[in-house]
Formats: structure tokens, sequence, C-alpha cells
């Protein structure tokens, strides 16, 4: 058995979070490549590269889309279309019915414009339970009243009910006899117009619908608003006032991890707290906080967000017991999954390497863990082989996160030297920085 590196590079990150699967597509060629096994596809065994995209996708849906469906994601899928859609926006996508083993699933099918210019993608994400969800909140906007407080977008609570809510409270604060706590977080979504006019509205819609489930994920137990086109209120309740600044924190850290990955809305946050020496109104209270939401807006916006894959610090200082023992996971994992062959996985923040025993003693490396292990590998590879080793693993280490196979030779213990072929992959931190580089190394013979 042989390792799937694509597992370990940042498409299969993308993938666990969005989409089932996703087709890497050159324009020009038509050829593709598949990342993600996906179980939609029941009735027909689809492979991992292919030449055509389009021709194939077509074919596909003929077998798979439901009948009503057909003529819209034919249309979806014609070449000219997706360029001519790709020309002036970032993305397109399409909401439609799969038909697989007599089963009806709902999906969303996205098609994004690479940087280059010369690769598109397109993504198959399942929407079952997202249309499970809205179904439901139709038959509940069925009732007037329901309709007259709940916004149709978010499915969240809109701006009567929050108002209602207000002069509830009111009345509670001009109550003599009542002991009350409570906070209001005001948030909102960054950018919505430069969305709607960039990327369109139905994008735009999308980012306020995930912009309110970052919020009601995080303030699970208090009501949440909407009272404008992309601001949302938090009246804090409960648990989660008790808990308020680690909360409001969760929200900033998600925000600003979006900021820098551009994976998600970035969502702009401010609280304030009743004080009943000086609060007469809840209005007063919500105030405050859309003065400190607008000041962190404005810290949002200044904050320049590194996007360079080629950076990585590494550290002076030994690398701690935390990141060994992780390091030693990670290994495992890799070494159990690669068959025959070397195996190596060098922890880039500490320069901090493990290699396996087989390398070790075949080679006659100084241990199975090493500093700078780099460099010394680099005295054991053939002087004529340096630059196509070294130009390989420069490329992965600035983006393109994987080193298909690449020969060269290496010198063994004896003082012969064997042909390699090196597969390789780089992970990701959370900041887009190079934070592990591995692979394996399978020997094919020896050389003079």
């Amino acid at each position: 058995m042989t390792i799937d590196h694509t597992a370990f590079n940042q498409i299969a990150t993308t993938l666990a979070r969005h989409f089932e699967t996703l087709y890497y597509i050159e324009i020009e060629s038509g050829n593709y490549s598949k990342f993600g096994p996906s179980d939609l596809f029941k009735d027909v065994t689809t492979v991992n590269r292919g030449k055509d995209f389009f021709a194939q996708a077509i074919n596909y849906a003929h077998i798979f889309a439901h009948p009503n469906d057909l003529k819209s994601v034919l249309k979806f899928h014609d070449r000219c279309a997706v360029l001519e859609n790709l020309s002036h926006k970032d993305s397109c996508s399409l909401s439609c019915r799969l038909v697989s083993d007599s089963e009806i699933i709902h999906i969303r099918q996205i098609y994004m414009r690479c940087e280059d210019n010369k690769h598109i993608i397109c993504g198959i994400e399942n929407i079952e339970n997202e249309y499970n969800e809205k179904e439901e909140q139709k038959k509940n906007l069925q009732s007037a009243e329901r309709m007259a407080r709940l916004d149709e977008l978010t499915g969240i609570k809109n701006k009567n009910a929050f108002k209602e809510y207000c002069d509830s409270l009111d009345q509670k604060l001009r109550s003599e006899d009542t002991d009350i706590t409570f906070g209001i977080v005001m948030c909102d979504m960054n950018d919505l117009k430069l969305i709607n006019d960039t990327r369109g509205h139905s994008f735009g819609d999308e980012a306020l619908r995930r912009t309110s489930r970052i919020i009601c994920d995080i303030f699970r137990h208090s009501p949440v608003f909407r009272i404008g086109g992309d601001e949302f209120a938090v009246v804090l309740t409960g648990c989660d006032y008790k808990h308020r600044d680690c909360l409001l924190q969760n929200l900033r850290n998600e925000s600003e991890t979006n900021a820098r990955l551009r994976s998600g809305p970035v969502i702009a946050s401010g609280m304030a707290v009743y004080s009943p020496d000086s609060d007469q109104e809840v209005m007063q209270v919500f105030k405050r906080a859309d003065s400190l939401m607008y000041e962190n807006k404005s810290e949002l916006k200044s904050k320049k967000y590194l996007e360079s894959f080629s950076k990585t610090e590494r550290l002076n200082t030994p690398i701690t017991d935390e990141r060994r023992r992780r390091l030693d996971g990670l290994f495992g994992a890799l070494y159990t999954m690669s068959g025959d062959g070397y195996v190596f996985l060098n922890d880039m923040k500490y320069d901090y390497s493990r290699w396996s025993i087989p390398l070790v003693d075949d080679f006659g490396l100084e241990s199975e863990y090493m500093y700078n292990a780099g460099n010394i590998w680099h005295e054991y590879i053939h002087p004529d082989d340096i630059n196509v080793y070294s130009e390989a693993v420069k490329a992965a280490l600035c983006g393109n996160a994987e080193i298909r196979p690449i020969l060269y030779r290496a010198r063994k213990t004896d003082g012969s030297y064997v042909q390699l072929s090196t597969r390789a992959f780089v992970l990701f931190d959370i900041e887009g920085n190079p934070e592990y580089f591995g692979g394996l190394i399978i020997p094919k013979g020896c050389c003079r």
C-alpha cells in the first residue's frame, strides 16, 4: 500500500470543510485531476485523472441529474458558459438535484477561477442538510406572525423581533423589583456591497447566512437578530453573559482567521454590558456596543494579512516535548501508510526531523532524530542532482504543496550511489505557512 500524498496537502483541508469532491481543471486542454473520494456517484466508478472535464461533466449530467434539473445542469457545465461567467467574477454556482442509487440528493456545484488564469476548480458540495433546514424554515414561515419576526434569508429573528425584545427589556428595567443583567454584542459583516458588486447577490446572501451561522454557533444560549442588511445583534443572557469575554474573543479570532485565509466572512464586533447605575434603557447599551463595533471594524480594515506560503520562521530554541510528540504521531501515521520505502518528516518551525531507521542505517545518518536534516541530506546527494532536488523542494514550499516523484542519486554507507524516487508533501499551518515537510523515498537501484 502506498501513501496518498494529496491527503496531506491544503486541498484535503478544503475538502474536509466544504466539498465532497474537487476537480482541478486545465482550461485549454480540459485535462483534470480529482481530489477527495465521494459517495455521491454510486452507480459508476469515477477516475482521479482524465481528459476533457466538460465533456465528462455533460455525460455524468445525463446519468445523474434530476430530469427537471437536467437543462440547467447542462447549461451550467457548458465550457463557453463557464468561461464567460468566470471572465467577470471569481466564481459561479448552481444548486440542483442528483439521482444516485434511486436516491435524490441536493448538491451545489461551484466553479472557481484560479489566480494563474490557466486553471479552474469545480467543487461539488452536498447540501442535503442545508436543503432540509430550508424546507423546515419554509414550513415555519407559513405563519404570518412568525414571518413578521423572522429574517427570511438567515432564519434568525429580525429587526421587528429585536425591537419587541428591547421593549420587553425596557419594561423590566423600569421595574424597581427586577435585578437584571445582560449585554449586547453588535456584529457587522465587512464588505457586503463589494461582494454583491463583484461576485453577485447570491454569493452575498450566502456570506450573510454563513455570518449568521458563525454568530449563532458561538453565542448558543442567547437570542441573535439580524437588524439590518449586514448587521446582527446578540443579547447576552445566562452562561453566554457569564463567559462573554471569551466568546467575543472566539468570534474575533475566527473573523481574523477568515481575513487572513480568505476562507469566510469577516465580522466586526463590539460588546457593551448593562450598568444599572448609568443605563435607563436598552438603547444606551446598544449604542455603546455599536460604537465599539465600528472601532473593531476600523482595526480589521487597517490590518495587513500576509499571504505568502514561502515564509516560515524557524525557532532558535530546541523542539518542545509537545511538538516532538506531535511529530512522532504524524510520522507514525505516515510510516503505517508508506509500505516499502524510506520515510521522513520535518517540523519546519524547529527544523527538527525524524527519519525511518532503515534510511538511517543504509546511508549512515547520525540519528533517527536530527536538527538541520535538510542540509545534512544535501551532503549525500550526487552533485549533478542537487539542482533537481533543490528546485523541487523550493517549488513545494512556495505553494505547490506537493513534490511529484523526482529521480536523483544519493550516497550510501559503502560509497555507492543509489537512484532514489522521492515524493513529498507540505502541510501548512492555520496562517498559511509551511509547518511540516515529509514524504517517501523509494530506492530504484544502485549506480556508480
